[in-house]
């Protein structure tokens, strides 16, 4: 794979984040939009609670980056924005443990906002994802 990592920064044995990831021969950029704790209504769930908050916003993301042919494992670059930074940074294990199930080692950015699109919002996370020539993607195919 054409993905290179650079500077993990290490939380014991977790990766919280790198400081670059260096990408050799890219076939495929995919870049997405900022993704929130919606219900299949459009409602925000998990009100009041980050940890339930981030699960679904990476849920929600991961469907995006599969439905474009990718896996979050191609995701090099997270940002991640929030009202409430230290809540979101009490929880971020919870962020860090999603990531590390689906193999996503990001580079991140992690910035308090005074607001979000909707007041229930609590996180949104946007991405960017890369596949490198050789890559197989997430159908299979090469």
């Amino acid at each position: 794979m054409g993905v290179h990592e650079i500077g993990p920064r290490m939380v014991g044995e977790r990766l919280m984040y790198n400081r670059a990831v260096r990408v050799e021969s890219p076939r495929s950029w995919l870049f997405v939009s900022g993704h929130e704790a919606r219900d299949d209504d459009g409602t925000i769930a998990c009100k009041g609670d980050m940890a339930g908050q981030m699960r679904l916003a990476l849920q929600r993301l991961g469907q995006t980056v599969t439905e474009a042919g990718m896996t979050m494992a191609d995701v090099v670059q997270l940002r991640v924005f929030t009202t409430d930074l230290a809540d979101c940074k009490a929880h971020y294990r919870v962020l860090m443990d999603e990531l590390a199930a689906v193999r996503c080692r990001p580079t991140s950015l992690l910035a308090e906002v005074s607001a979000l699109s909707d007041p229930d919002m609590l996180i949104e996370i946007e991405a960017m994802a890369v596949s490198c020539v050789g890559d197989l993607l997430a159908d299979g195919t090469a």
